[in-house]
């Protein structure tokens, strides 16, 4: 298979291939990286389902590489089943079951239960197998032409994951992704303060290049769109600030929806992300004396 000749598969560096995801990758998609050499590894499955099982079927993909446990990375993932899976240490047993998944994306009982029926089913969501391995930071996953470094990058989700190819200096950010939407840390497991540390720790290693899991490849100096993400918290933060006018609730503010502004196709389930976020970012800006609060209602300092 002439991988070059697929208008979906971009060669990024010798034996590295970027597998564009539908929608420019955007959710509920993921781009795919493929690793070619003495086996072929395939990080993430979030690409198209049919170019996936191309591309298993001409040169066989040997190992799955998750990078991480959201749903846009997982959804496709039962395409290669029957490959060597390989998920990060740091996964919990929620991936083995499809309703403690969704009580890890936004909570027990109803929520759960609401995450299952509208994200989980919508986007044909399977329950993991046991993987055949898993990865802990600092681990070196090769394959004769590539010297794939696993990077533990939380703050996003506990088991994030980014990538540092040694031999090309490629750094794959995964999901610190440079979209315009800024950080996202929706779920219980999203946590401002490991997340901006993560951004910092990657953005420091010696690449040549970036490759991120929503946005096209970046060739050279990335430090701008680094910055830029890294700001985005500022602005998130400000954000809330500006909508708590005289002093609003948790429930009030997820009411103005400061992040989604009341976009997503799900308004229960956006509320479940929204919330989090807005307390992740209340409890900052309390601490820093920006906002005071008074049973249970946010003024601003």
């Amino acid at each position: 298979m002439n991988l070059i000749d697929n208008k979906q598969i971009q060669k990024i560096a010798d034996n590295i291939y970027l597998i564009e995801a539908p929608e420019k990758g955007q959710f509920p998609y993921c781009h795919g990286f493929l690793f070619t050499g003495d086996e072929n590894i395939l990080l993430d499955a979030g690409a198209d389902e049919n170019l996936m099982l191309c591309i298993d079927k001409e040169i066989g993909i040997d190992k799955l590489i998750i990078s991480h446990s959201h749903p846009d990375h997982i959804r496709r993932w039962k395409v290669l089943s029957h490959r060597e899976l390989l998920l990060p240490a740091e996964t919990p047993a929620s991936v083995f079951n499809i309703e403690t998944l969704g009580e890890r994306y936004v909570g027990p009982g109803e929520r759960g239960a609401r995450w299952v029926e509208v994200i989980g089913k919508w986007l044909g969501i399977e329950a993991f197998r046991e993987p055949d391995a898993r990865f802990s930071s600092g681990d070196i996953i090769e394959n004769g032409t590539s010297r794939i470094e696993a990077i533990h990058a939380p703050g996003h989700l506990d088991d994030h994951y980014c990538f540092f190819e040694h031999n090309t200096g490629t750094l794959f950010s995964t999901d610190i992704d440079f979209t315009g939407f800024g950080p996202w840390y929706g779920n219980p497991e999203g946590k401002i303060r490991p997340f901006i540390e993560s951004v910092r720790r990657v953005m420091a290693l010696p690449y040549k290049r970036v490759c991120s899991s929503h946005k096209p490849v970046h060739e050279g100096n990335a430090a701008g769109r680094f910055e830029a993400f890294l700001s985005a918290f500022h602005r998130q933060r400000n954000e809330v600030l500006a909508s708590l006018n005289s002093g609003k609730t948790v429930a009030e503010l997820v009411a103005v929806s400061p992040f989604y502004k009341n976009r997503f196709f799900d308004l229960k389930i956006q509320a479940y992300f929204e919330e989090h976020m807005i307390a992740e970012n209340l409890a900052i800006l309390v601490e820093d004396g920006d906002v005071r609060e008074d049973g249970g209602v946010y003024y601003p300092a």
